[in-house]
Order: structure tokens, then C-alpha cells, then sequence
């Protein structure tokens, strides 16, 4: 399996509910140095960060699209993608820019760093 493979797989499973209401899983996938720059434009440490998504009572239906890799050093990969929730109506909203910083220990990836960036509406690719 690719890397772009990987990370898009462990990408996404930080979408889906079961993980975000999972502690233990959000605590493997996330690094402990683990920082997010959010689309409001705070700053969440790990810990918060797995704190917000364990008590949320709404949990979003997420798309993703457009998945790119760079390695920016051996181990370490910077992932990005476009990402929209989904409304109950089928509607893409709250379109965002996202990178991700992964970083593989072992055999094992972790996000170490997150950012999402508000953007105008993007072409829904199908595939």
C-alpha cells in the first residue's frame, strides 16, 4: 500500500464517527506534540483537540477529495486535501483546505500537526 494510500485511509478514519468518539483510537492516531490551527483560527493542543471530538453531539458527515502527498524528510509526510461536511440535505458546506504532518515511527503513523483554512466552494469530484 502506498503512503498517499495510507494516510488518506487514516485521514479519513478520523472523520467517521466511531473514531472521533473513540479516546483511546483518536490517542494512537494523534501525536503527543500533536498541535491543530483550526478553521476558526485557534490553536488546540492534543488533548483538547480529543476532548472537543469525544463530546461532540453532532458528528459531521465529511467529504474528502483531492489527496496529495510530500515527504518533507524521511518519516515525515505532509498530507493535503479539500474536505466539506455534508449536510443532512446532501449539500457540500464549510469547505476547507487541510495538511496534515504525519510522522511514522516504526511502522507506525501519527498526525502531528493539523490545519484547516476556510475556502470559497470547490468543484465536487466524483470519483
Amino acid at each position: 500500500m502506498s503512503v498517499l494510500a495510507i494516510l488518506r485511509e487514516l485521514e479519513c478514519e478520523l472523520h467517521e464517527p466511531n473514531t472521533r468518539g473513540n479516546r483511546e483510537r483518536l490517542a494512537q492516531l494523534l501525536h503527543p506534540a500533536f498541535r491543530e490551527f483550526g478553521r476558526s483560527g485557534g490553536v488546540s493542543s492534543r488533548e483538547e483537540v480529543i476532548a472537543h471530538l469525544f463530546a461532540e453531539t453532532e458528528r459531521p458527515r465529511v467529504f474528502a477529495q483531492g489527496f496529495a502527498v510530500l515527504e518533507l524528510a524521511p518519516s515525515v509526510v505532509l498530507l493535503t486535501y479539500q474536505s466539506a461536511h455534508v449536510s443532512g440535505a446532501g449539500v457540500l458546506e464549510r469547505h476547507t483546505n487541510r495538511a496534515s504532518v504525519w510522522l511514522r515511527e516504526g511502522s507506525v503513523w501519527q498526525m502531528v500537526f493539523h490545519q484547516g483554512t476556510p475556502t470559497i466552494p470547490f468543484q465536487h469530484n466524483a470519483a
